[in-house]
This record gives C-alpha cells, sequence and structure tokens, in this order.
C-alpha cells in the first residue's frame, strides 16, 4: 500500500487537493477531515463563490485554500492527493493530468477502504439502496454496538474514519460513481436491482451495470454476495463471483418474521427488507431482533415520505425517486395502498437519457391529475400522454403545491415522485424535496 495511506497520521502536512466541493456536503467532509488531520488543502471546484456559498459557510473558519469558478491545471501536477468528488467523471482532463504525473486519485469511499479496518457491508443498486442500508443498520443495531451508516446515504465515510476500529461494522450505501475508483470490495456485497440510470454518464446499458460489478469484484471465498433473485440481470451476477453468494427474494421472506407489522408500502419495499433479512442472519441476529426492528422502522426521509394531511389530503415526498421506474413502483404502491383515492402526480425535470414509455402507460391506468415540473423528461411525457390524463404545466414547487391544492378533493393523494433529475430548476433532489416540503408545511 502507497505509505501515504498506511494510516490518517500519514496524511500530515501532506498537499491535497479536493475536486469538486459541491451542494450535497461530500465536499465538505472531505475538506474537513483533511484539515483535521493536519493536510494543506486546497479546494478547486468549477462551480463560482457565489454558487457555492452554502457549502463555504460550513468551511469558513478554517484554513483552507480554494480555486472557484475554474480548474487550474497546475493544481494538479503536483499535490500528494487529488480527492475527487464522485460526480466527477473519471474523463475529465484534469485526472489526466494529474495520472501522467503519478498523482494518486481516491474518492472518499476509496480512500475509506484504504484507511479502515472495519467489517464493511456495502449496497448497490438503482433503488433501494438507502432504504435497504438503514434497515440493515436498524435490524444490526439489535445486536452490534459499533455500528456506523455512511455513504452516499448523505455521510462520507471520511467523517467516521476516526471513530471507527478495527472490526466495528459500517454499512455503506453505494452509487455507482462511488464504486467506479474502488480496488477493493465489502466482506458482503448487496445487490437490490438494475434498471438503465445514469446513461447520460455511461452512455451504454452495459457501462452502467459494469460499474455496479466493482461491489463485488474484489471479493475472495471468505466474503459474501447478497444478490436480488426476482431481478435477471441482478440474478446472472451469480456465475461471475469469487465469493459466497446468497439470494434474497420478495416473495420468499422468512415466515417467522412479521412482514404485517413493516409500516414501508410496496413490492419494492418488501424486496428491500427481504435483502436486510438475509444480511442479518449472516451476522446471526435472531428473529426476535429483525421483527422488533422492522417493527419501528420508518423508512427513509424522501422516499414516499408522508408530509402533511391538508383537507383530509395526504402529500407524500418521494424526491429521490429520479428514474421512470421509480415512479412506477411508486404509483404501484400507493394504487394497492389508497384504492379509492385518487392519486395526482407531481413530476418531470430533465431528463437523463432514459426511455419513459412504462412509465406513460402507468400514469395513463393510474393517475387521475399530472402536474408538470418544466425539462426535457417532462417534454417527453406530455408528448406521450393523450387526453386520458388531466396535465397542468407550472414553472416552480410553489405552483406545482397550489396547484395540487386547487384540484385535490377530501381523500386523494398527492406524491411529488419526478422521475427525472433536478438541475434544471433546483440545486439537486434534496432541494427539490425541501422546497415541496416547505411549501406543503405551509398549506392551510
Amino acid at each position: 500500500m502507497n505509505k501515504l495511506f498506511k494510516n490518517i497520521a500519514t496524511l500530515k502536512n501532506k498537499k491535497v487537493v479536493v475536486m469538486g466541493l459541491g451542494l450535497h456536503g461530500g465536499g465538505v467532509s472531505a475538506a474537513k477531515f483533511f484539515y483535521k488531520q493536519g493536510a494543506d488543502v486546497l479546494v478547486t471546484d468549477l462551480k463560482t463563490e457565489a454558487q457555492l456559498k452554502e457549502s463555504l459557510e460550513k468551511l469558513r473558519n478554517l484554513k483552507i485554500k480554494y480555486a472557484l469558478g475554474g480548474h487550474k491545471e497546475s493544481d494538479f501536477k503536483n499535490p500528494d492527493l487529488i480527492l475527487k468528488n464522485p460526480d466527477v467523471p473519471n474523463s475529465s482532463p484534469y485526472l489526466e493530468i494529474a495520472k501522467k504525473n503519478n498523482v494518486p486519485v481516491e474518492t472518499d469511499v476509496s480512500l475509506f477502504f484504504k484507511l479502515t479496518k472495519a467489517f464493511v457491508i456495502g449496497v448497490t443498486g438503482t433503488k433501494g439502496k438507502s432504504t435497504t442500508a438503514s434497515l440493515i443498520f436498524s435490524i444490526l443495531k439489535s445486536k452490534y454496538k459499533r455500528i456506523f451508516l455512511a455513504g452516499n446515504i448523505g455521510v462520507s465515510p471520511l467523517e467516521i474514519i476516526p471513530k471507527v476500529k478495527k472490526g466495528d461494522k459500517v454499512v455503506l450505501e453505494l452509487s455507482s460513481f462511488e464504486l467506479e475508483n474502488l480496488k477493493q470490495s465489502p466482506n458482503i456485497a448487496v445487490i437490490t436491482n438494475i434498471f438503465p440510470d445514469h446513461l447520460n454518464r455511461y452512455g451504454t446499458m452495459s457501462d452502467y451495470i459494469e460499474s455496479k460489478k466493482i461491489i463485488f469484484k474484489y471479493q475472495n471465498i471468505k466474503d459474501v454476495l447478497v444478490l436480488n433473485e426476482d431481478d435477471p440481470i441482478v440474478k446472472g451476477f451469480a456465475k461471475e463471483a469469487s465469493s459466497r453468494v446468497c439470494f434474497f427474494s420478495a416473495n420468499k421472506i422468512l415466515k417467522t418474521i412479521k412482514v404485517d407489522d413493516f409500516k414501508l408500502i410496496g413490492q419494492h419495499n418488501l424486496s428491500n427488507l427481504s435483502a436486510a433479512i438475509v444480511v442479518a442472519k449472516l451476522l446471526k441476529i435472531s428473529d426476535a431482533k429483525i421483527n422488533k426492528s422492522i417493527k419501528i422502522f420508518k423508512g427513509v426521509s424522501s422516499r414516499q415520505e408522508f408530509i402533511k394531511e391538508v383537507d383530509g389530503v395526504k402529500y407524500f415526498n418521494d424526491t429521490t425517486a429520479t428514474m421512470p421506474e421509480a415512479v412506477i413502483a411508486a404509483i404501484n404502491a400507493f394504487s394497492e395502498k389508497f384504492v379509492n383515492s385518487k392519486l395526482i402526480l407531481i413530476c418531470g425535470g430533465q431528463n437523463k437519457g432514459l426511455s419513459f414509455t412504462e412509465l406513460i402507460e402507468i400514469i395513463k391506468e393510474k393517475v387521475s391529475d399530472l402536474i408538470l415540473l418544466p425539462g426535457t423528461a417532462s417534454d417527453k411525457i406530455e408528448e406521450g400522454i393523450s387526453g386520458n390524463n388531466k396535465i397542468y404545466k407550472v414553472s416552480s414547487m410553489q405552483e406545482a403545491i397550489l396547484q395540487a391544492k386547487k384540484i385535490a378533493k377530501s381523500g386523494d393523494i398527492v406524491i411529488l415522485s419526478p422521475g427525472a433529475a433536478s438541475f434544471n430548476l433546483f440545486k439537486n433532489e434534496f432541494d427539490r424535496g425541501e422546497q415541496f416540503i416547505k411549501f406543503v408545511k405551509n398549506l392551510k
């Protein structure tokens, strides 16, 4: 191993470039981590100081250098380490400069794997990552005191490195972007499902699938790969595994588990539950502890999250549904749960190169009113829908909520489930969800 990564003490006085401060908090966590280890930190980002105001505010008392509004070639030629934001593509010309100058490039996740001696459970997949990772964490917490949850769920693994000891359990939610730079795999790897996503970055479905396979690529015979038996692509990974393989299925949950106590709705959440139970069983958690844990599990914020009831109308935030399949899952789940209710869907945004054909058919069949946020994905959806649905085009989240309030009657359900990217109108999908919550809570 490179002597730079022997332990966190070896980072002292090293010149570290954090590439991509971003708005999600990952870059902020990285900058804070290296600063606390005594490194000489430079943060560089294509965004301007004004665009990064909120993130910069969190670092204002730290002696950190900045190069904002663009990258400089010189910053990539001689640092000891470049820590890139997972959103930065590996094809960046600045990373090529680093490569030519033999500068190591890491992400917060890849660096975590180099520095930790914890027992890691990694969860990836197109949908259900956060819910499955959170369920696993909640169940394991019933037995293990030394356990942490981090990764794509909103906590940089670098935040927990100083706390994690050898043998501690760490549950990591891992996106395809975070997996790209890994040369190590978790002790237990879980893959929830595979659907077309991020094709604007990967170009082809096969390239996207390859990025997901990295989660088990470096496993050995002592490790375990947990696969979704109901997903043909995921099930097929078994033949490529060097580790022991276990399967889960939404249709094969242990009879000793009290599924009726599980509060989350929809077949997709039964799949997430099934995956978590398999991991729990691998780590010797009793049925009693599993049942107690799932009974109190309320789900993850921003995922089919109940916000408020106004005049008999229930409002749900599903802002992290950034692909058509996630919206389909939401529509089906709410249709089954609220059989006699009309579904009013707030949808749309920017297209990530995905197909909306199936979603359009489900909307025609099960959605009574459709409120479309602006964007290229919205244009595709509108184009595919005939006169079956009432369509309302809006220009902001506030307008969307006011329109929903106007048309909804007691007993109806209003869901924000966009099925698209948010960057044309919001900072990110969480900003989109926060605006939804704010305007819903302001309703009288």
